[in-house]
């Protein structure tokens, strides 16, 4: 416990979510030993001097249970809107405060997010109010449906909440999940609504006049919208292209079939863009990791930000003229925040940097192919210490997602040091069900085409035994949410295969699932049991329900959160049960539930110091190492 709490203590400061509004960049800002992140607004990233706080949750709970969840400035920079909530739930309430004082104007707007639907906001132009994301008030709904249906509402700054007027969305689908942006101009509101979780989208524009016009449905397939510096829409379509294609409109000319192409479909999978005044910036997955291509915006290219290799960019922002800031990160160095200079392409890395207690230098980054059942070529990325022996002794840790067609991109843990200081490799998959190779890949591990996830995974685990990187008794696995139904599936399919299963806040009950408060919005990922089709596919690899009596099950340590409004935590309690009365091996069977958390986010410092040294101490028990001294100097 002493060496998770000196290297997550000592982790240097990190800002995340930045927002550039009124000529300045606000921020999310984590540093330890903070308990919560808060949000804090500065001249320019060159200039974190000119840094102030502008809401710091622990001043409103000095316990450190409340978190914020997102906010939006309004586009002169003199309000903000943040939505916060409490314990891990996510149901957001909205307040508004001054950024010259940090005061609180009582604008105060409730239940505009949740864990299930989100929440978002989008400022009116003149910054006299804003669009919001509204859930059903209590006598609204029946209870059922209270974290569903979401609309579009305008709050007036200084009306009471009871006066907020209906914008749209009496037609929305009850698992609508709605995105709100407002134009530079501030004349233009664009709604991008998706269907549930499953990735699919309509999208509306409000105009000048006050008139919504929905301009993209479901099989127009445009899963993303920017506006332009001229207001123009920019848009990310599948039609026809399933790795991506860039197409713009004019805002009074909303006609998909005379879309302008701007950036045709290439062998990158684009992941989204960012528009400047003469620049388009176009941000690609190469199967994790990250390119960013640059693009006039007559479609030219111009080139490629230059990134390290095997890297990836999490979040680009318009600074002056043509010029963006990016978020780099990868697997040996920690998040930092750069500037690319248009006129001349070059990189400079910006105050807002993190640095890390811990040292890399002696570690490398392998890119290597798995050979799924089926054939397909699944990446792994391997880290391990440059010395490490290839003759299967080594103890290896192996992580995976694969759903929703998101990617599990190169990142940065400090505390993976305790794992390579025994020698450990670890090892992350990108499988099928995620977005690394577009909409095929994600479409190739979803609803009926689960199994090939689960397939992908078991081939990665035994790629990294054929190369004799370990062997099954030195093999643990880790995943979360729709990883942790990975776990659960690896586990009950493939017991043999590894010594210890690590699952956070995992679904398990695959045919129960779309009951519970969020599992309807995953209808359109993982499928119904009102389909017969989609009912066999379900039931096929529910791992509840492939618990077989008599198993020798490996060493499983279930986590979940009393307040997960994402996925149930009955789903890890009755797994639990049922594994602890099936299996006949000594090897535990754990549940670790906390009383005072959720999915994950908002989970305060000092507990997730708790949470890892639990995950750190069971991985080392079961694959026999021992923990460093906790007097050792950090690395």
């Amino acid at each position: 416990r002493a060496r998770v709490e000196a290297i997550m203590s000592a982790t240097s400061t990190n800002y995340y979510a930045v927002d550039d509004a009124g000529g300045q960049l606000f921020a999310l800002k984590d540093q330890p030993p903070k308990q919560q992140p808060f949000l804090v607004v500065m001249k320019s990233a060159n200039d974190p001097g000119s840094e102030r706080i502008v809401v710091d949750p622990e001043v409103v709970d000095p316990k450190g249970h409340t978190t914020i969840d997102w906010f939006v400035p309004s586009r002169d920079g003199k309000k903000v809107a943040v939505s916060l909530s409490q314990g891990g739930s996510e149901n957001g309430t909205v307040r508004v405060y001054d950024v010259a004082t940090g005061k609180e104007t009582g604008d105060i707007v409730p239940y505009a997010s949740t864990g299930t639907a989100g929440g978002s906001l989008a400022w009116s132009g003149d910054g006299k109010g804003f669009y919001f994301t509204r859930h059903p008030h209590a006598g609204e709904r029946p209870q059922e449906d209270m974290g569903f249906y979401q609309q579009i509402y305008f709050h007036k700054l200084g009306a009471p909440e009871k006066e907020d007027k209906y914008s749209l969305g009496k037609d929305f689908p009850r698992i609508a999940e709605v995105e709100l942006t407002t134009s530079d101009s501030g004349k233009l509101v664009l709604a991008s609504v998706q269907n549930g979780d499953g990735g699919e989208y309509w999208h509306y524009l409000l105009d000048a006049t006050g008139k919504w016009t929905r301009f993209a449905d479901l099989p127009d397939k445009i899963i993303h919208a920017e506006f332009g510096a001229d207001d123009r829409l920019y848009l990310l379509s599948r039609k026809d292209a399933p790795r991506g294609k860039v197409v713009r409109l004019a805002p009074g000319k909303l006609d998909l079939a005379k879309a302008e192409l701007v950036v045709p479909e290439s062998e990158a999978v684009i992941q989204d863009f960012l528009p400047t005044k003469g620049r388009l910036y176009v941000r690609d997955l190469l199967g994790g990791p990250s390119q960013v291509r640059v693009f006039d915006l007559k479609g030219k290219a111009l080139g490629a930000v230059p990134i390290p290799p095997v890297s990836s960019v999490r979040q680009l922002v318009r600074a002056d003229g043509d010029d963006m800031l990016f978020r780099g990160i990868s697997y040996t160095e920690p998040a930092a925040w750069f500037a690319y200079a248009a006129k001349d392409g070059k990189v400079t890395k910006t105050p807002l940097a993190m640095t890390s207690p811990v040292s890399y230098a002696d570690v490398e980054v392998v890119r290597e192919a798995c050979t799924s059942k089926d054939g397909t070529k699944v990446p792994i990325s391997i880290l391990r210490r440059k010395d490490t022996a290839l003759d299967g002794s080594a103890p290896a840790l192996l992580t995976g997602y694969g759903g929703y067609g998101m990617s599990i991109a190169p990142g940065y843990n400090p505390l993976w040091r305790l794992w390579f200081d025994q020698g450990g490799v670890f090892a992350v998959a990108n499988l099928r069900g995620g977005g690394e190779f577009g909409e095929a890949w994600h479409h190739g591990g979803n609803l009926t085409k689960k199994q090939n996830v689960f397939d992908d995974f078991a081939a990665c685990a035994k790629h990294l035994v054929d190369g004799r990187m370990t062997r099954p008794d030195r093999l643990a696995i880790m995943g979360g949410s729709n990883g942790g139904l990975l776990m659960g599936a690896q586990l009950t399919q493939h017991p043999e295969m590894v010594k210890a299963v690590i699952s956070h806040v995992g679904i398990y009950d695959m045919l129960r699932v779309e009951l519970t408060p969020n599992g309807a919005f995953n209808v359109t990922e993982f499928g119904t049991v009102k389909d017969p089709e989609q009912f066999k596919a379900l039931y096929a690899y529910s791992p509840y329900h492939h618990v077989k009596d008599g198993t020798a099950y490996p060493a499983t340590l279930l986590l979940t959160g009393a307040n997960d409004a994402r996925v149930d935590p009955f789903h890890s309690r009755k797994m639990a049960a049922r594994l602890q009365a099936a299996t006949s091996s000594p090897a535990p069977i754990l549940l670790r539930a906390s009383g005072s958390t959720g999915h994950g986010i908002g989970t305060p410092l000092g507990e997730k110091i708790e949470e890892q040294t639990d995950v750190f101490a069971f991985l080392f028990e079961h694959l026999g190492l021992e923990a460093s001294p906790a007097k050792e100097k950090l690395r």
